[in-house]
């Protein structure tokens, strides 16, 4: 392979290198010894959940989804258990893959420093507090595998502000630092190096009100200084984002963004069309149909949603075309054979987004 040749498959490498979190994930996800990939916890008024993998970017594996979440439940209904608190270990993520489909009952603090990918938001966004600092990297990838986002991304994707959630969803696009804590993705930012404080003064508190966890995460986030005056990455393209994913139809969001015709309209047009054009019309109409629903009733039909991709083709040849790039430097050919579908033709194809397979998913 000439220099050429080499320069063109890292360039394609690097825009794909925001499925890699992914793929880490579906890869690791047989591996079957959770008894330390797990660590539960109860530490003074509090129990404590660490997620153990820092090599695999603390990754969910079924095994650990069956230890948190039997737990969770007996702390639950144990009267000494005041909070839970999440969090991954070493320094790099908080979690990067996987689900768990169920809420807790008593204060659930999520310490989402890292990076926090599919499961690692499904087991932080829907708790009451998440805190963010400046490491953290916030993204919905899904759809450049053939799939969309799942973990009841259809319920808060399309209640944070105007059209991000759909935007963030559709694009995969990354959200670092306090723009977690901004975009509405945290509830407070903290600077890293005062997490560990952070934990021992919530671990300290006495029989703890929601009121006296808030009033500790307030005083940590009101001292934080870190890209305090930074502006929201997305702030000067938030009127156009609005208007551009406003759009009932993926067709019409390209079209949006063709006719705007900006360098940052182009760019997100770029990134779209590298998408499954099956995930994105899925992803839009999920959401859609998420907005006004019970955050139950999104699992529910997200649920069925994924039992359905799974009979599809996406997203099978998304990720073994993904791991087959990401192996290869070994190949050049990173096209998938079957999904090529021109997104003038989404309206022709995949039946999962039909009125029929929707009305099921959704009742």
């Amino acid at each position: 392979m000439g220099l050429q040749g080499l320069c063109r498959l890292m360039s394609r490498f690097n825009s794909y290198k925001r499925t890699n979190i992914i793929l880490q994930h579906l890869k690791m996800s047989n591996h079957t010894d959770a008894a330390a990939e797990v660590l539960l916890e109860r530490k003074g008024c509090a129990g404590v959940i660490t997620l153990n993998r820092p090599r695999f970017l603390n990754t969910l594996t079924l095994g650990m989804i069956r230890q948190i979440y039997a737990q969770l439940k007996k702390w639950e209904q144990d009267p000494k258990t005041f909070l839970i608190i999440i969090k991954g270990a070493g320094e790099k993520a908080f979690c990067a893959g996987g689900d768990i489909r169920d809420s807790c009952q008593k204060p659930y603090i999520a310490l989402i420093h890292g990076i926090t990918m599919g499961g690692g938001v499904g087991v932080s966004v829907h708790g009451q507090f998440r805190v963010a600092t400046e490491k953290s990297v916030f993204a919905m990838p899904e759809t450049a595998i053939g799939l969309f986002p799942d973990v009841g991304g259809g319920y808060f994707l399309p209640r944070l502000q105007g059209k991000l959630g759909y935007f963030l969803a559709l694009t995969g696009f990354r959200l670092k630092g306090r723009d977690v804590y901004t975009a509405g993705i945290a509830t407070h930012f903290v600077d890293f190096e005062k997490l560990g404080m952070l934990e021992e003064d919530l671990l300290a508190l006495k029989s703890p009100s929601k009121e006296n966890i808030a009033d500790v995460l307030e005083t940590y986030h009101a001292k934080s200084k870190t890209d305090q005056d930074k502006p929201f990455i997305l702030e000067e393209h938030m009127d156009k984002i609005n208007s551009w994913f406003s759009a009932n139809t993926v067709e019409q969001i390209v079209d949006n963004l063709q006719q705007d015709g900006s360098s940052f309209a182009l760019e997100q047009l770029k990134v779209i069309k590298k998408m499954s054009p099956t995930s994105l019309k899925i992803t839009l109409r999920q959401l859609m149909e998420g907005s006004s629903k019970t955050l139950p009733e999104v699992l529910i039909m997200e649920y069925r949603l994924s039992q359905a991709c799974m009979k599809g083709h996406d997203f099978h040849e998304g990720v073994r075309a993904a791991e087959a790039f990401e192996r290869c430097l070994c190949s050049l050919a990173k096209s998938p054979e079957v999904p090529a579908l021109l997104l003038s033709r989404l309206g022709e194809t995949p039946a999962m987004v039909n009125p029929a397979i929707y009305h099921f998913a959704c009742t």
